[in-house]
């Protein structure tokens, strides 16, 4: 990757079994996520993307750590999550 280009989430919403990797930015509350690999478990929506206006804006995703092997206690947005083969 060049280095200041910025990772991009997918095209498409992920699916349960899909492997992502966090990426908040540094400001971020969640920040002790940044970079972690995870499996999604559930993928959920509702109508964020109405407001939004960014059609993945609706989707967000129950995770658990590859590393760990457990569920995180929060969800993350399409957008905070880049595939897992994308390297920062």
């Amino acid at each position: 990757m060049v280095e200041d280009e910025i990772p991009q989430p997918a095209a498409d919403p992920y699916s349960p079994g899909d492997r992502v990797r966090v990426y908040v930015g540094h400001g971020d509350p969640d920040t002790q996520y940044y970079g972690l690999v995870c499996e999604v478990l559930e993928v959920l929506s509702d109508d964020l993307h109405a407001e939004t206006g960014r059609q993945l804006g609706a989707y967000s995703y129950r995770l658990q750590s590859t590393e760990q092997g457990k569920e995180l206690q929060l969800t993350f947005r399409h957008w905070d999550l880049i595939p897992e083969e994308v390297e920062l």
